[in-house]
Protein backbone atom coordinates (compact mmCIF):
# COMPACT_ATOMS: atom_id res chain seq x y z
CA UNK A 1 0.00 0.00 0.00
CA UNK A 2 1.05 3.36 -0.79
CA UNK A 3 0.38 5.27 1.95
CA UNK A 4 1.50 8.71 0.94
CA UNK A 5 0.48 10.78 -1.71
CA UNK A 6 1.75 14.56 -3.54
CA UNK A 7 -1.13 16.79 -0.99
CA UNK A 8 -0.23 19.68 -3.52
CA UNK A 9 -0.54 18.12 -7.12
CA UNK A 10 -3.32 16.55 -6.15
CA UNK A 11 -4.98 20.10 -4.94
CA UNK A 12 -3.72 21.35 -8.01
CA UNK A 13 -5.34 18.71 -9.98
CA UNK A 14 -8.72 19.13 -8.18
CA UNK A 15 -8.28 22.70 -8.07
CA UNK A 16 -8.66 22.98 -12.36
CA UNK A 17 -10.60 19.85 -12.80
CA UNK A 18 -12.55 18.29 -9.80
CA UNK A 19 -10.61 15.14 -9.74
CA UNK A 20 -6.61 14.04 -9.42
CA UNK A 21 -4.88 10.78 -10.41
CA UNK A 22 -2.41 9.85 -7.63
CA UNK A 23 -0.98 6.77 -9.30
CA UNK A 24 -1.16 3.11 -8.00
CA UNK A 25 -1.89 3.01 -4.44
CA UNK A 26 -2.53 -0.71 -4.01
CA UNK A 27 -0.19 -3.77 -4.82
CA UNK A 28 -1.18 -6.59 -7.04
CA UNK A 29 -1.21 -8.99 -4.27
CA UNK A 30 -3.58 -6.45 -2.08
CA UNK A 31 -5.93 -5.93 -5.02
CA UNK A 32 -6.42 -10.10 -5.18
CA UNK A 33 -7.13 -10.37 -1.77
CA UNK A 34 -10.16 -7.67 -1.59
CA UNK A 35 -11.26 -9.17 -5.43
CA UNK A 36 -11.19 -12.84 -3.64
CA UNK A 37 -13.08 -11.34 -0.79
CA UNK A 38 -15.99 -10.22 -3.09
CA UNK A 39 -17.96 -13.50 -2.04
CA UNK A 40 -17.34 -13.46 1.57
CA UNK A 41 -20.88 -12.56 2.77
CA UNK A 42 -19.20 -12.18 6.74
CA UNK A 43 -17.51 -9.02 5.59
CA UNK A 44 -20.55 -7.13 4.38
CA UNK A 45 -23.26 -5.18 5.93
CA UNK A 46 -25.28 -4.98 2.75
CA UNK A 47 -25.73 -5.59 -0.74
CA UNK A 48 -27.35 -3.75 -3.77
CA UNK A 49 -28.53 -4.71 -7.12
CA UNK A 50 -28.20 -1.65 -9.45
CA UNK A 51 -30.39 -2.18 -11.74
CA UNK A 52 -33.78 -2.65 -9.90
CA UNK A 53 -33.00 1.08 -8.08
CA UNK A 54 -32.45 1.94 -11.89
CA UNK A 55 -28.49 3.33 -10.53
CA UNK A 56 -27.16 1.39 -13.77
CA UNK A 57 -26.33 -2.76 -13.89
CA UNK A 58 -23.48 -4.66 -11.39
CA UNK A 59 -23.42 -5.17 -7.98
CA UNK A 60 -21.87 -3.45 -4.73
CA UNK A 61 -21.40 -4.67 -1.21
CA UNK A 62 -21.07 -2.22 1.82
CA UNK A 63 -18.46 -3.33 3.84
CA UNK A 64 -19.15 -4.17 7.86
CA UNK A 65 -16.98 -2.77 10.70
CA UNK A 66 -14.10 -3.52 11.04
CA UNK A 67 -13.11 -3.09 7.64
CA UNK A 68 -10.20 -5.09 5.92
CA UNK A 69 -6.76 -4.19 7.35
CA UNK A 70 -5.63 -2.86 3.79
CA UNK A 71 -8.87 -0.80 3.79
CA UNK A 72 -8.76 0.57 6.98
CA UNK A 73 -4.82 1.67 6.26
CA UNK A 74 -5.63 3.29 3.45
CA UNK A 75 -8.94 5.22 4.90
CA UNK A 76 -7.10 6.81 7.39
CA UNK A 77 -3.75 7.74 5.75
CA UNK A 78 -5.85 9.33 3.02
CA UNK A 79 -8.26 11.45 5.16
CA UNK A 80 -5.04 13.69 6.41
CA UNK A 81 -4.13 15.41 3.23
CA UNK A 82 -7.68 15.68 2.08
CA UNK A 83 -9.32 16.88 4.83
CA UNK A 84 -6.74 19.76 4.74
CA UNK A 85 -7.81 20.48 1.08
CA UNK A 86 -11.66 20.01 1.84
CA UNK A 87 -11.40 22.42 4.56
CA UNK A 88 -9.67 25.29 1.63
CA UNK A 89 -12.52 24.34 0.18
CA UNK A 90 -15.12 25.14 2.43
CA UNK A 91 -13.35 28.14 3.32
CA UNK A 92 -13.72 29.40 -0.06
CA UNK A 93 -17.17 28.19 -0.40
CA UNK A 94 -18.26 30.26 2.71
CA UNK A 95 -19.25 27.45 4.27
CA UNK A 96 -18.52 27.54 8.28
CA UNK A 97 -18.04 23.53 8.97
CA UNK A 98 -14.50 22.58 9.19
CA UNK A 99 -13.27 18.71 8.63
CA UNK A 100 -11.04 17.30 11.71
CA UNK A 101 -7.74 16.82 11.06
CA UNK A 102 -7.86 12.83 11.31
CA UNK A 103 -10.59 9.78 10.58
CA UNK A 104 -11.17 9.18 13.90
CA UNK A 105 -12.27 12.19 15.38
CA UNK A 106 -14.37 12.99 11.99
CA UNK A 107 -15.94 9.81 12.78
CA UNK A 108 -16.76 10.11 15.78
CA UNK A 109 -18.74 13.49 14.91
CA UNK A 110 -20.67 11.47 12.16
CA UNK A 111 -21.59 8.29 14.87
CA UNK A 112 -22.98 11.26 17.28
CA UNK A 113 -24.76 11.87 14.32
CA UNK A 114 -26.29 9.28 14.13
CA UNK A 115 -24.33 8.49 11.02
CA UNK A 116 -22.74 4.70 12.24
CA UNK A 117 -22.75 2.57 9.18
CA UNK A 118 -19.61 2.41 7.42
CA UNK A 119 -19.51 3.26 3.94
CA UNK A 120 -16.42 1.65 1.94
CA UNK A 121 -17.85 -0.46 -1.12
CA UNK A 122 -16.56 -2.93 -3.16
CA UNK A 123 -18.29 -2.69 -6.72
CA UNK A 124 -18.52 -5.39 -9.47
CA UNK A 125 -19.03 -4.99 -12.96
CA UNK A 126 -19.59 -7.57 -15.95
CA UNK A 127 -20.36 -7.17 -19.22
CA UNK A 128 -23.16 -4.76 -19.81
CA UNK A 129 -22.82 -3.58 -16.45
CA UNK A 130 -22.50 0.10 -15.90
CA UNK A 131 -22.91 2.78 -13.10
CA UNK A 132 -25.23 5.82 -14.08
CA UNK A 133 -23.72 9.23 -13.26
CA UNK A 134 -24.50 10.06 -9.18
CA UNK A 135 -23.70 11.52 -6.37
CA UNK A 136 -22.59 10.13 -2.80
CA UNK A 137 -23.79 11.96 0.15
CA UNK A 138 -25.52 9.70 3.11
CA UNK A 139 -26.30 12.07 5.94
CA UNK A 140 -26.26 15.44 7.20
CA UNK A 141 -22.22 15.01 7.56
CA UNK A 142 -20.85 14.35 4.14
CA UNK A 143 -16.93 14.60 3.40
CA UNK A 144 -16.81 16.56 -0.24
CA UNK A 145 -13.74 14.45 -1.68
CA UNK A 146 -13.77 10.41 -2.08
CA UNK A 147 -11.40 7.69 -3.67
CA UNK A 148 -12.01 4.79 -6.26
CA UNK A 149 -9.15 2.18 -6.68
CA UNK A 150 -9.53 -0.41 -9.37
CA UNK A 151 -8.66 -3.79 -8.59
CA UNK A 152 -8.57 -5.79 -11.95
CA UNK A 153 -6.40 -5.65 -14.97
CA UNK A 154 -7.54 -3.48 -17.83
CA UNK A 155 -7.41 -5.24 -21.01
CA UNK A 156 -6.36 -8.87 -19.55
CA UNK A 157 -9.38 -8.70 -17.28
CA UNK A 158 -11.62 -6.68 -18.83
CA UNK A 159 -12.80 -3.73 -21.45
CA UNK A 160 -14.77 -0.84 -21.20
CA UNK A 161 -15.79 0.52 -17.83
CA UNK A 162 -13.90 3.63 -18.11
CA UNK A 163 -14.69 6.15 -14.37
CA UNK A 164 -16.01 8.89 -15.56
CA UNK A 165 -16.43 12.04 -13.67
CA UNK A 166 -19.02 15.42 -14.57
CA UNK A 167 -18.95 18.81 -13.83
CA UNK A 168 -21.67 21.44 -14.31
CA UNK A 169 -20.65 25.38 -13.80
CA UNK A 170 -23.43 27.68 -13.68
CA UNK A 171 -24.55 29.10 -16.90
CA UNK A 172 -22.46 26.26 -19.08
CA UNK A 173 -23.31 22.87 -20.38
CA UNK A 174 -21.85 19.91 -18.68
CA UNK A 175 -18.38 18.63 -18.97
CA UNK A 176 -17.81 14.99 -18.39
CA UNK A 177 -13.78 13.09 -18.16
CA UNK A 178 -13.17 9.51 -19.15
CA UNK A 179 -10.42 8.00 -17.41
CA UNK A 180 -8.62 4.61 -17.72
CA UNK A 181 -6.92 3.32 -14.86
CA UNK A 182 -4.69 0.17 -14.14
CA UNK A 183 -4.90 -2.55 -11.67
CA UNK A 184 -4.31 -0.69 -8.08
CA UNK A 185 -4.53 3.07 -9.61
CA UNK A 186 -6.71 5.33 -7.74
CA UNK A 187 -8.81 8.53 -8.83
CA UNK A 188 -9.45 11.16 -5.98
CA UNK A 189 -13.07 13.36 -6.75
CA UNK A 190 -15.13 15.64 -5.83
CA UNK A 191 -18.39 13.93 -4.58
CA UNK A 192 -21.02 16.69 -4.74
CA UNK A 193 -19.45 20.04 -5.71
CA UNK A 194 -16.78 21.78 -5.82
CA UNK A 195 -15.36 25.79 -5.44
CA UNK A 196 -14.86 27.21 -9.14
CA UNK A 197 -13.61 30.27 -9.91
CA UNK A 198 -16.68 32.44 -12.36
CA UNK A 199 -16.89 35.95 -13.76
CA UNK A 200 -18.22 36.74 -10.07
CA UNK A 201 -16.30 35.21 -7.69
CA UNK A 202 -16.07 31.61 -6.25
CA UNK A 203 -19.29 29.47 -7.78
CA UNK A 204 -20.84 26.24 -7.09
CA UNK A 205 -20.12 23.41 -9.78
CA UNK A 206 -22.00 20.32 -9.05
CA UNK A 207 -19.86 17.00 -9.51
CA UNK A 208 -21.10 13.66 -10.37
CA UNK A 209 -19.23 10.16 -11.52
CA UNK A 210 -20.25 6.99 -12.75
CA UNK A 211 -18.50 3.58 -14.31
CA UNK A 212 -19.11 3.37 -18.61
CA UNK A 213 -20.33 -0.02 -19.83
CA UNK A 214 -18.25 -2.75 -19.64
CA UNK A 215 -17.66 -4.50 -22.99
CA UNK A 216 -16.34 -7.73 -21.98
CA UNK A 217 -14.57 -9.59 -18.51
CA UNK A 218 -15.07 -8.50 -15.14
CA UNK A 219 -13.87 -5.08 -13.18
CA UNK A 220 -14.17 -5.09 -9.67
CA UNK A 221 -13.18 -1.79 -7.39
CA UNK A 222 -12.69 -0.26 -4.33
CA UNK A 223 -14.91 2.43 -3.22
CA UNK A 224 -13.79 4.75 -0.33
CA UNK A 225 -15.96 7.50 1.55
CA UNK A 226 -14.93 8.73 4.09
CA UNK A 227 -18.24 9.96 6.37
CA UNK A 228 -20.28 6.95 7.70
CA UNK A 229 -24.14 6.24 6.78
CA UNK A 230 -27.10 6.66 8.98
Amino acid sequence: MKARIDSEQIEAELDARGYALPGRLLAARECEVLRRGFGDDARFRSTIDMEPRRYGRGRYRYLAYPLPPVVQRLREALYPPLAAIANRWQERLGRDERFEPDLAAFLERCHRAGQTRPTPLLLHYEPGDYNRMHQDVYGRIAFPLQVAVVLSREGDEYAGGEFLVSEQRPRMQTRVSAMRLALGEAIVFANALRPVLGPRGVARAQMRHGVSELRSGERLALGLIFHDAK
